[in-house]
């Protein structure tokens, strides 16, 4: 077998593959061999089939299956060999001739390979990336306070509405008169907020609303845009809102201001741990001290999006086979328009001038991703899951078993490798290069991620 490489312009590779009879010869035999045992046919016994009927009947296939397997795993291996850094799958050439695999070898194989851009991303400590810190300040912990209580909070009954407050009351149709309409619509212990009123003089006329009193609106005009909001409230369907688009009257029956659960111990224990905490002051710096965290977390990934876009820039524009790109991703989307590819070409090659570059710099800072790293990165995911619903102190016991059913979904996985690679990626260039470090409050830094 000879295998060449032709690579003129460093990112358009043809490879050319010529097979050889003792290249295949011994594979196909031992296959026929193996067929012979197993082939069953009338009037023969087991294992006596003469072997020019089992040619005749499975030769071609052996031998195609044969080839086939042989070339591919000699592209593989020229490719590993040569550490040829390849783009996605190689492609049957547009200069292959078609071979007659029924006349004797040699036969030909070409393959046209998309090799990867050669560039230097090497960083040093001349190289200079912004780097965030977030301040954990009064007004932040302020605002954690205000939703842990929050979450503990519940509903209490009073007497006038404020606003926020949530109303109960029977509503009840009007006829043109402003009476009650015969046959009308009636809907006891109905539910209206009326901060979420849309229209302004309909919601205003609920400000100082009492228990008992009695307020004539009208939901159409209420929820002028939205038909689901109207048809929820009334209790009917949105094809039937027509028929009742005139004032109702809502006689108010409760009124029921949320209150957010007291400072206190029951609040400690519920969010931190029976006994975690004793006071205030406590809570407070054992919030502070999650802050802090979490945020540095955030700064990180912050620090990932300011270094890939300054690699990108010192990197600059790479050359890539767009023509033979082209032709893989049409490939490897056969039910996808022309309109599909005008759009998602461009895009597809930024993310994968960021991989290269990303791998690059992996490669040279040494980093080795393990189980264990893989692990953290899911347990990080379940802890934050937790925290999303108010779980600041699930037993570590909870958070692997959590972590090892994440891992049990194949398409997750990848997704934890990456983030265990991104984690150790901005320690090592943390380390590496000047860091420009500017102080923002968190309003500053989430205006940032926006921008």
């Amino acid at each position: 077998m000879k295998v060449s490489f032709e690579n003129p312009d460093k990112i358009n590779a043809l490879l050319t593959i010529t097979v050889e009879e003792d290249d295949y010869k011994n594979d196909v035999e031992k296959t026929l061999k193996d067929y012979r045992k197993k082939a069953n046919v009338p009037g023969f016994r087991p294992g006596q089939v003469p072997m020019g009927m089992i040619k005749r009947q499975f030769g071609m296939s052996v031998k195609m299956d044969a080839i086939n397997k042989l070339v591919g795993n000699e592209i593989q291996k020229y490719i590993t060999d040569n550490k040829i850094q390849m783009l996605g799958e190689p492609l049957a050439s547009e200069k292959q001739e078609p071979q007659e695999l029924e006349k004797p070898a040699p036969y030909t194989f070409m393959f046209d390979i998309a090799v990867a851009p050669e560039f230097d991303v090497k960083l040093t400590a001349k190289d200079k990336v912004d780097f965030y810190e977030i301040d954990v300040d009064d007004a932040l912990i302020d605002r954690q306070v205000d939703m842990f209580a929050s979450r503990m909070g519940k509903y209490e009954t009073v007497e006038e509405y404020q606003e926020g407050d949530m109303l109960k009351g029977d509503l009840r149709e009007l006829d043109e008169k402003g009476n009650t309409k015969e046959d009308g619509l009636t809907v006891e212990a109905a539910i209206i907020m009326p901060n979420y009123i849309k229209a302004d003089d309909q919601k205003k006329l609920f400000d100082g609303a009492k228990s008992g009193d009695i307020i004539t609106f009208n939901p159409r005009k209420a929820y002028p845009e939205s038909d689901t909001e109207v048809s929820s409230l009334l209790k009917i369907k949105k094809e039937e809102i027509a028929e009742h688009s005139g004032d109702f009257s809502y006689q108010i029956t409760e009124i029921q201001r949320f209150q957010n659960h007291a400072v206190d111990q029951e609040l400690f224990d519920q969010t931190f741990g029976k006994d975690a905490v004793k006071d205030e002051k406590e809570f407070r710096a054992k919030i502070a001290e999650g802050l802090k965290a979490q945020l540095a977390n955030d700064s990180n990934y912050k620090f990932l999006l300011d270094l890939r876009k300054y690699a990108e820039n010192k990197v600059g524009e790479l050359t890539y086979p767009d023509a033979l790109l082209k032709r893989i991703m049409k490939k490897n989307n056969p039910d996808k328009d022309q309109e599909f590819f005008d759009k998602n070409y461009e895009p597809s090659i930024k993310e994968l001038t960021w991989s290269l570059i990303r791998s690059k710099m992996v490669e040279q800072a040494g980093i080795k991703i393990e189980d264990k790293d893989v692990k953290q990165a899911a347990r990080e995911m379940a802890r934050a899951q937790f925290a999303q619903y108010g779980m600041n102190n699930v037993p570590d016991e909870y958070v692997d078993n959590y972590a090892d059913e994440l891992l049990k979904k194949q398409e997750s996985v990848q997704n934890f490798v990456d983030r265990a690679i991104d984690t150790k990626l901005v320690d090592a260039v943390k380390a590496i290069v000047k860091l420009n470090k500017k102080n923002v409050s968190l309003d500053e830094f989430n205006k940032l991620m926006e921008a």
